[in-house]
């Protein structure tokens, strides 16, 4: 999970990329980035840390240019808190080539060995993101006549890109002297949201992870960037867009609706809160159905993303709705947050019970999903220390029993608390006097629901059905494998970050 912006604007976009970033910042804390062109020239500065911390005045006077991309980084693959591994990634061969992606590409080691024994380059990282773009280099070399690009051009290699590339990707890139790209994978699988303006100097397209930065700076949704599509821009704001891939499916990740994207969001046509509230119905039904003998005083939400899923539990179950949690907003997301004991660390600093409402009292809590256990186990120990007479705790999701390969941090069964253990087990491991989850079947009911025309999801996480179907069971056995292992990383500066001022390869 990482956020994702590209931009063609009729005036500078380094604030918008900022803007764009900063309301994305809940999809990756580890780092951030930013590229623009001006004249021919590529411009960019990235770095470890939140948007806000990556760039000063200094940076942003330095990303000159009306069109540009940029990246929030979420780790999945690679090394954490490196410069290196922030994006954009650049080459200069073909044509020059800069590369923001989200996803998670499930045969980048196959594909690094193609690209060393057959194509001829090099990756500086252990970043799949980086292999990305050097297929998509090569593909652009091999589609083009005399290193001339069009968009006939580009399509082709985009086309090429989807036969070799595995996995998960919604991607935007800008090819040097010619324009943006973006594209999505056959599966749809990540999000990816194309918005217009139209300025007094022209029309301005905005491509991002979630229709909420679209919103906040002023862009129109246009629609949806569809599986295997790609879409084109040139620096003149003309649009033009082809579907690359020889087979899709449609069948975006149902993790976006239960806990990644912003409510306000709207992701392939779904509302992210329609599907949060009728979370909470499908629930409150299977709590009258299997445990009805439950004395519940108060329905409490985990703040923020189970909030609208807990309203709507209480009012269907007749239940007072109470906050019993005060988050403190400048702490991060804890499940995005690297390693286990921070995490748990930050759970305590990051929320506060309210003892007035626990005080005697028997709660549901109520969450969005029980991941690896360790924010939940934490605060049902706070709500028993602030005074509650009994605990109970509903998943708004079902249990995480498989890794997610697809570019969410679940990448290993041990780290999961239902990966081997019955609903029982986990209700004693997590210390509630009650446990209740979604089902499946209700969880894609509820989101099928406000757009019948997604049919399908990626659930891998849930029943280990992986969507694209290339997933093994060695895949696995090797990730967990090489959990942990530390990355190869390049030099940086004093501040930990990059910043660059790069010739394109026309000048």
């Amino acid at each position: 999970m990482c956020g994702i912006l590209g931009v063609v604007a009729t005036t500078p976009v380094s604030q918008i990329l900022y803007d764009g970033l900063q309301v994305l910042q809940h999809r990756g804390q580890d780092a951030a980035g930013i590229a623009t062109e001006d004249e021919g020239r590529f411009h960019m500065h990235k770095g470890p840390g939140m948007v806000r911390d990556v760039f000063r005045t200094r940076n942003m006077r330095n990303l000159l240019g009306n069109w540009g991309i940029g990246h929030c980084r979420y780790p999945t693959a690679g090394s954490a808190h490196s410069a290196a591994e922030a994006q954009p990634f650049y080459v200069n061969s073909p044509f020059g080539l800069m590369l923001a992606h989200n996803g998670n590409l499930t045969n980048a080691d196959q594909l690094k060995r193609d690209m060393f024994l057959q194509d001829l380059r090099h990756m500086n990282t252990n970043s799949d993101s980086e292999v990305l773009l050097n297929v998509l280099a090569h593909e652009l070399q091999a589609a083009s006549t005399k290193y001339q690009v069009d968009a006939e051009t580009i399509f082709k290699a985009v086309a090429g890109l989807h036969r070799r590339v595995r996995g998960a990707y919604a991607v935007v890139a800008m090819i040097a002297g010619y324009g943006l790209l973006a594209f999505r994978d056959p599966f749809g699988i990540r999000p990816l949201v194309i918005g217009r303006n139209e300025a007094p100097g022209g029309t301005e397209y905005l491509l991002a992870s979630e229709s909420v930065a679209l919103d906040t700076l002023g862009f129109k949704v246009l629609r949806d960037v569809e599986p295997g599509e790609a879409v084109l821009i040139d620096r003149q704001g003309n649009f033009v867009s082809r579907q690359c891939a020889e087979r899709t499916l449609h069948a975006p990740c149902m993790f976006e609706y239960v806990y990644l994207a912003r409510p306000d969001s709207l992701l392939d046509g779904i509302s992210v809160y329609e599907t949060r509230v009728k979370m909470g119905e499908y629930l409150a039904d299977k709590i009258q159905h299997t445990m009805p003998h439950l004395a519940i005083d108060s329905v409490i939400p985990i703040p923020d993303s189970s909030r609208h899923a807990a309203m709507e539990l209480a009012a269907k179950l007749g239940l007072p709705y109470r906050e019993g949690f005060v988050k403190n907003r400048y702490i991060g997301r804890t499940f995005i947050m690297p390693g286990q004991a921070t995490r748990r660390k930050s759970v305590r600093q990051k929320l506060n019970a309210i003892a007035q409402e626990f005080r005697g009292k028997n709660v549901l809590l109520v969450d969005d999903s029980i991941v690896r256990g360790t924010t939940s186990k934490e605060i049902i120990q706070m709500a028993r220390e602030a005074g509650a007479k009994k605990v109970y705790f509903a998943s708004a999701s079902p249990p995480v029993r498989y890794p997610n390969v697809y570019g969410i941090d679940m990448p290993t069964r041990s780290e999961l608390i239902a990966a081997f253990r019955s609903d029982e087990e986990i209700c004693r491991e997590i210390g509630a006097d009650a446990l209740v989850y979604q089902d499946l079947e209700a969880l894609k009911a509820a989101v099928r629901s406000v757009n019948p025309a997604i049919t399908q999801f990626d659930t891998s996480c849930f029943d280990g059905q992986y969507i694209t179907g290339d997933v093994s069971t060695d895949y696995l056995a090797s990730i967990e494998q090489a959990r942990g292992k530390p990355a190869h990383s390049v030099p940086e500066d004093a501040e930990g970050q990059l910043d660059l001022n790069l010739v394109s390869a026309d000048d």
